[in-house]
């Protein structure tokens, strides 16, 4: 008796940053939607809620005060991990440059510290998010796990993903590897969310 052949499905599009900006640019991408290149597959975020606007605010205000000129906080702004990658995360410390990146994205060299606060979005940004940036070689990735209240930090990345991770509660203590004089309460990194 024959066999069937194989089912085969049609081959899914995937885009490069160049088209994805392409695609904004061009205005077919609405202005209004939050999207992001993953992988090659373009992908709507989440709608942020008053918690994860208020723990990002906080965040945002911590690290501009303690790191003056140290750093470039770039907070829902896009990075380009490579040709397939150009996340949106919630928060990034780069390093310092004049021209504040006019005329490129910040690449994987830049990031000093990259940030994702989630509430919905905890297992993508677990499981899909933090292998692509450790991928990438991004040495340090915080997960504020605004439905837990606690912090997630992501270290020694390698292609298999981050080697080294620690959960921090409200009482610990934060300290970016970049920044070693730099010390957050994790308190005042999950506070936001817990106030309101």
């Amino acid at each position: 008796m024959p066999q069937a052949p194989p089912a085969t499905y049609p081959e899914a599009y995937r885009f490069n940053v160049t088209a994805y900006r392409q695609l904004a640019e061009a205005g077919i991408l609405e202005f209004d939607l939050r999207m992001e290149l993953i992988r090659g597959t373009i992908l709507e975020m989440s709608p942020i809620g008053t918690k994860h606007q208020a723990c990002l605010a906080r965040l945002t205000q911590t690290f501009v005060k303690a790191l003056s000129n140290r750093a470039i906080v770039w907070p829902q702004n896009a990075i380009e991990l490579d040709d397939r990658s150009q996340p949106q995360p919630d928060l990034v410390l780069l390093k310092p440059r004049d021209d504040f990146y006019r005329d490129r994205y910040p690449r994987p060299g830049d990031v000093l510290l990259v940030v994702e606060v989630a509430d919905s979005t905890v297992q993508f940004d677990r499981d899909v998010k933090g292998p692509l940036y450790a991928l990438a070689g991004l040495v340090e990735m915080w997960l504020v796990d605004l439905t837990r209240s606690c912090v997630e930090i992501y270290r020694d990345p390698s292609t298999a993903g981050y080697q080294t991770k620690q959960t921090l509660q409200a009482g610990d203590t934060l300290t970016p590897l970049a920044f070693p004089n730099c010390q957050l309460l994790a308190a005042e990194v999950v506070l936001a969310s817990l106030e309101s």
